[in-house]
């Protein structure tokens, strides 16, 4: 075997692995260059791995070989890929994997194909995790199941040295006509009993607001009826604090007019020389001067048919008032009597 075939083999089996063969050991150079972001290992006669940095780096053809990892940031895309959601409804699914490669040497020597094998566990983990999701879970929420593929693949892409970045769900659909037919009418029933559930619930709000209008109403008639009262009972007692304050500003003008008569009954001018009986004699004089000027009001009075004339007048109010008195004692014994002559006599 000459050694361009070996060399060719090498870089074959260095493209399956996913690591890249550096062009120039083709040319047979004792130099190789690692670009930026990249990482390099040379192998001593397939053996003591050693890592090499970017820049320019020794190689010696045949006994030394060098296999390139891409530090960077890299993405697989997983295309129309079938599987079955939680409900069982057929679907098919794209999305992309996002990766980086955090240790050179695992993702060269613990695994053979790290590029295959992580493209694989994204398919795997894509069909696992979407049976735990029902299709309107998918719908709704993407990115759950996008945060779910993230850790399922993370966690089993991690020994070899490769960290997932995320995972993102790219398209998402039925796998037919039919079984999107299926989910449209199940859609349109949902739609159908949501709307009627937000009728019912506006039905009973705008019952639950006209019960509260009757309350509100009812005890704002109970506080205007309680307001009434108080008022009522307010002025009630003001009235009689306002009489009960006029009969003792009335009792005491009475008083002063009392003591004032009396003074001048007795004609002195101390009220301490002033004796019981004159005082006596000036209540009974107020008292006959008001009943005089209540007669006077009755017989100047609009209804009155009794009048009186002359020096006679006051003996007149007295007789009557004698006849009122004598008439409400006597009762029932009391009866008119016609004369011959048309007039009535008390008997």
């Amino acid at each position: 075997m000459s050694l361009m075939t070996f060399g060719t083999r090498n870089a074959f089996q260095a493209a399956q692995r996913g690591v890249y063969r550096f062009p120039g050991a083709r040319t047979r150079t004792i130099v190789t260059i690692i670009q930026q972001g990249y990482e390099g290992w040379r192998l001593s006669l397939g053996r003591n791995p050693v890592r090499l940095t970017p820049g320019l780096n020794l190689k010696i053809p045949v006994y030394h070989s060098v296999e390139v990892v891409d530090l960077r940031e890299s993405s697989i895309l997983i295309p129309n890929l079938p599987g079955y959601t939680s409900d069982n409804v057929p679907v098919i699914c794209s999305g992309s994997l996002f990766y980086r490669i955090i240790d050179g040497y695992k993702a060269c020597f613990s695994v053979s194909n790290v590029h295959a094998n992580i493209k694989n566990t994204g398919t795997s983990a894509m069909r696992a995790v979407l049976g735990q999701f029902s299709y309107d879970q998918v719908i709704s929420d993407r990115n759950g199941l996008n945060e779910q593929l993230n850790s399922v693949i993370g966690n089993t892409i991690a020994n070899w040295g490769v960290k997932c970045t995320r995972y993102e769900v790219q398209s998402f659909q039925p796998a037919n006509r039919e079984v999107e037919r299926q989910l449209e009418l199940q859609m349109e029933a949902e739609r159908n009993r949501r709307k009627q559930l937000l009728d019912t619930q506006a039905q009973i709000n705008i019952a639950e607001g006209q019960k509260q209008r009757v309350i509100l109403e009812s005890e704002g008639h109970l506080e205007a009826k309680s307001n009434e009262a108080d008022a009522r009972y307010k002025t009630v007692v003001r009235e009689a604090e306002a009489k009960q304050q006029q009969s003792i500003m009335e009792a005491s003008a009475l008083a002063e007019q009392v003591s004032r008569l009396a003074l001048s009954i007795s004609g002195t001018d101390e009220e301490t020389q002033v004796q019981p009986g004159d005082r006596q004699r000036a209540l009974d004089t107020l008292i006959e001067l008001r009943r005089l000027e209540q007669l006077k009001a009755i017989a100047k009075g609009s209804g009155n048919s009794t009048y009186f004339f002359g020096d006679q007048s006051i003996l007149g109010a007295y007789l009557i008032d004698y006849a009122e008195k004598t008439k409400a004692v006597l009762g029932d014994k009391v009866s008119p009597h016609t004369t011959s002559d048309g007039e009535k006599t008390l008997i």
